[in-house]
């Protein structure tokens, strides 16, 4: 009785990416060229290009992978979809730092510089972006329909950006912590997302300009 030897089918995009990764710990830059990195990882040129057009979508697919890996998480979760609003953007932003703890060495590599973490955002970040406003639209929407996030004319169509810019916050922080177990940004996530939740809300502002308009049109 012969036994077939399975042939396990190699995932060349997970290869490619994990090799740009590895590349960029021992190297402390990205690889020269394409030519060069895909004959380290014995792979012919053109078919580097089959997965990717340019270092550039490598760096890309990263940030989309920690995106995906920690929806993936969290909606594996049963209770999740029982949480509120404030509940799935802290616990998105717990389970995301797990994640990137995983590339730590990679990101601190890639973005521990100055110049890389302020200014305009990485090109390669944008992806993550637009994936994590999706995210965060969704959840502002169901906080609007539960009453949690106030709806506010103008204001609250940037809610997802300011939800954005909270995320990036917290990667440039957790970037620069060194407290045990990262205890500092666990803090500040707490403390920016209950801000955060704390002006999307219903304020005594509203509650006064409600009655306002009530006594006006009661007068």
């Amino acid at each position: 009785m012969t036994t077939a030897k399975k042939a396990s089918k190699v995932d060349y995009r997970a290869k490619i990416i994990q090799g740009y990764i590895e590349y960029v710990l021992e190297h402390g830059q990205e690889p020269p060229s394409v030519f060069k990195f895909a004959k380290d990882l014995k792979m012919k040129e053109e078919d580097f290009y089959s997965y990717f057009t340019s270092f550039e979508g490598i760096k890309s697919a990263v940030w989309t992978r920690l995106f995906e890996e920690t929806l993936g998480n969290l909606e594996s979760q049963e209770v999740f979809k029982e949480y509120s609003a404030r509940e799935k953007l802290l616990g998105f932003l717990f389970t995301w730092i797990e994640e990137l703890k995983k590339n730590r060495s990679y990101l601190l590599a890639s973005y521990q510089s100055q110049k890389n973490t302020k200014g305009v955002l990485p090109m390669e970040v944008k992806a993550f972006r637009d994936k994590f406003k999706d995210f965060a639209n969704e959840i502002i929407l169901e906080g609007k329909e539960t009453e949690e996030i106030a709806n506010r004319p103008l204001i609250s169509d940037r809610y997802d950006e300011a939800l954005w810019l909270q995320v990036w916050f917290v990667f440039q922080f957790w970037l620069k912590d060194t407290s045990p177990a990262f205890e500092k940004t666990d803090a500040a996530i707490e403390k920016s997302v209950n801000l955060a939740f704390d002006l999307m809300g219903k304020s005594a502002l509203d509650t006064f300009v409600d009655f306002a308009k009530f006594l006006y049109q009661n007068k």
